[in-house]
């Protein structure tokens, strides 16, 4: 898949597509995955740093954020990193927060089978974005090989020139 940055020109497009394939996926989810990935998507649109693709919060920080304790601030975070939507690149350990960054192929993937429920010109903007599109092999080869012409030995005349 295509690596885009996700700042400058066309940044806020590809944003907002990225926040409705999660927000759809987790509408069409159970229960849990609704949860789960609103929460993410309440994260990312709180605190997700587009130039450096991190988000660093602790866990107190992120619980007063989604309502909720510590505890099951570490549950859902585990959650999302099961489900592939999450990446952890810097575990938090002794009093420093940890970072995670989004997995824009995981969340492509999931989202995937929904992207005609919200429309065809957001499937196409997806297919575009995700990398997926169809390519088509055109074989320019006849089908059958032509068989080789017998040339004369005749080098007369102007064709005969251009042989010699």
């Amino acid at each position: 898949m295509e690596h885009l940055k996700r700042v400058g020109p066309k940044a806020g497009g590809l944003k907002y597509d990225l926040l409705t394939a999660l927000n759809v996926t987790g509408l069409h989810g159970t229960p849990t995955e609704q949860t789960s990935l609103m929460r993410l998507s309440a994260l990312i649109t709180a605190r997700y740093n587009w130039r450096i693709e991190e988000v660093s919060i602790g866990h107190a920080e992120l619980a007063r954020l989604w309502g909720v304790n510590d505890r099951t601030v570490k549950r859902e975070m585990k959650r999302l990193m099961a489900m592939g939507v999450l990446l952890c690149i810097r575990p938090g350990v002794r009093g420093r927060v940890g970072a995670y960054r989004l997995n824009y192929a995981r969340i492509y993937a999931l989202s995937r089978p929904l992207w005609a429920c919200v429309g065809s010109d957001f499937e196409g903007r997806m297919i575009e974005v995700s990398g997926e599109r169809t390519v088509v092999t055109v074989n320019f080869q006849p089908s059958e090989t032509p068989k080789p012409r017998l040339v004369s030995d005749q080098n007369t005349g102007t064709w005969g020139a251009v042989r010699r």
